[in-house]
């Protein structure tokens, strides 16, 4: 897998994504994204990231040997947090779940902040049930930090339980790339 920059001309791959009810299930209790806000809200919020924090924002998902769209992640300043917290999130298609991409392309940006943009603490927030989820912050490297309850703007499955905020510092995991517990993907972001 590689992870690139968004262009508008991802436009259609982001629709698709968002129309899947399986993908969006966490997210937004399965509602698809209208395609008026993907092109006019949340694509150009994704390419403004590149221009506010050099080697933070939005990547596109793309399996390498295919050039298949397997969905994105972000890596970007925690709203709210102090300075050197970052948040890692991920959105794929239902058809890349379970190869390990999700963990692929987290421990890669994961490795890019800590080593090279001064990142001194990751976190990542799901729904307390969205096991998979939580699974791929488990093998990225995260551990469980919190439970907390927000409110959510759609009712989803699960809700009441809350949700779970897992972290990583840049101590620990020093620690495990010591320890040999690494793994990198190429990515645009990390060049």
């Amino acid at each position: 897998m590689l992870l690139r920059r968004f262009t508008m001309a991802d436009a259609d791959n982001l629709v698709e994504l968002d129309s899947d009810p399986d993908v969006m299930r966490f997210v937004t209790g399965g509602r698809p994204t209208p395609r008026e806000e993907i092109l006019n809200e949340d694509l150009p919020a994704f390419l403004g990231y590149y221009q506010r924090y050099a080697g933070y924002g939005f990547w596109a998902a793309i399996e390498k040997s295919g050039g298949e769209f397997l969905g994105w992640f972000h890596f970007r300043p925690a709203e709210g947090r102090p300075p050197g917290e970052v948040e890692l999130g991920y959105r794929l298609r239902a058809s890349a779940w379970g190869k390990g991409y999700a963990t692929e392309g987290s421990r890669a940006l994961i490795g890019k902040g800590f080593t090279e943009l001064g990142v001194q603490r990751v976190v990542a927030e799901t729904l307390a049930v969205h096991t998979a989820s939580r699974r791929v912050m488990e093998k990225a490297g995260l551990t469980l930090a919190r439970t907390f309850h927000q409110p959510w703007p759609y009712a989803m499955d699960g809700d009441e339980h809350g949700d779970v905020e897992y972290a990583l510092s840049k101590a620990d995991w020093e620690h495990r790339e010591a320890a040999g517990h690494g793994g990198i993907a190429e990515t645009e972001a990390a060049r």
